[in-house]
C-alpha cells in the first residue's frame, strides 16, 4: 500500500471513530437520565398487584395502531394495579412525565369519601417501609401487619390521579390512611376523551404532602379501580418516563 493511500485510510477511520464516539457517548450521557422509557409495546416488565379483600380485578392490554401502542386500563366494580417490577431511588430519579386520557369519569366518585374513592386512571409511587429507620410504635405498627399479611406494607404513597370532581385541594388524604395522599392533576369531564401531559417531582410533592422526606427506595404502580362506586371506566397511557433533569 501506498503512503498515500495508508493516510487516507487512516483518516478515514479516524473520522469513523469519531463519529461512533460521539453517537454513543450522546446517547449513554442521554440514557443514563432515565430509569424507565416506557412506549409500551410489551408489558413484560410489568406485573399484577391485588389488595386484599378484592376479588374482582382491572384488565391491563397492550392496543396497538399502525404507528402507536398504548396501555389501555379497564374496570368494571373491580381494582388492582400494574406495578413495574423493578425499584429505583426516587432521589436519583426524582421526576416523572407521562401521557394519559381518559374516556369517562365516575358519577359517584369523590376522592374525599370510602365510597367514592375510585379514579379512572392514577399513576401511583408507592415508597418501600424501612424498619431499621422506623421508630418504636411505627416497628409494632408495621411488623402487626406483616404478621397479618405475610410482609411489610408500603411506608406510604403519592397517588397522581384523574379525579371524577373538582375540589378545591390539590392534594387530598386518602379516606383509607392518612399515609396515602391523592395529588390532583386532572378533575371533572370537561378533558375527557383527549390526551393529557403531566410531569411532577416526586420528592417535592412529598415534601408538601407529608411534611418529611420520602424513603430512598419507591416504586410506580398504574391503577384504574372501580370496586367502591360500582362503575366501569376505560383509560389510557401512551408513554411513562422517570427520569433526572
Amino acid at each position: 500500500m501506498r503512503k498515500t493511500d495508508s493516510i487516507k485510510y487512516g483518516t478515514v477511520f479516524f473520522i469513523f471513530i469519531v463519529i461512533v464516539i460521539h453517537i454513543c457517548g450522546h446517547s449513554f450521557g442521554q440514557d443514563s437520565k432515565f430509569f424507565l422509557r416506557e412506549d409500551f409495546e410489551t408489558l413484560d416488565n410489568w406485573g399484577p398487584l391485588y389488595f386484599p379483600k378484592i376479588k374482582k380485578h382491572s384488565s391491563y392490554m397492550i392496543e396497538q395502531t399502525e404507528s402507536e401502542s398504548y396501555l389501555k386500563a379497564e374496570s368494571n366494580s373491580s381494582a388492582s394495579a400494574l406495578i413495574y417490577k423493578k425499584k429505583f431511588n426516587c432521589y436519583s430519579f426524582p421526576s416523572v412525565r407521562w401521557q394519559w386520557r381518559v374516556d369517562n369519569i365516575y358519577a359517584k366518585g369523590d376522592a374525599t369519601a370510602k365510597k367514592g374513592d375510585d379514579y379512572p386512571i392514577r399513576v401511583y409511587i408507592i415508597f418501600k417501609y424501612d424498619p431499621k429507620k422506623a421508630g418504636f410504635f411505627e416497628k409494632m405498627k408495621y411488623g402487626t401487619a406483616k404478621l397479618f399479611y405475610g410482609k411489610y406494607p408500603p411506608h406510604s404513597s403519592l397517588n397522581y390521579i384523574w379525579a371524577n370532581k373538582e375540589h378545591k385541594e390539590r392534594i387530598i388524604t386518602s379516606p383509607y390512611t392518612d399515609k396515602s395522599k391523592m395529588i390532583v392533576l386532572e378533575q371533572g369531564p370537561s378533558k375527557v376523551g383527549t390526551w393529557q401531559k403531566e410531569e411532577v417531582n416526586i420528592i417535592q410533592d412529598y415534601r408538601i404532602a407529608f411534611g418529611e422526606k420520602p424513603p430512598a427506595v419507591a416504586s410506580i404502580a398504574i391503577m384504574n379501580d372501580s370496586d367502591n362506586t360500582g362503575e366501569k371506566s376505560v383509560s389510557f397511557i401512551d408513554y411513562l418516563e422517570i427520569y433526572h433533569r
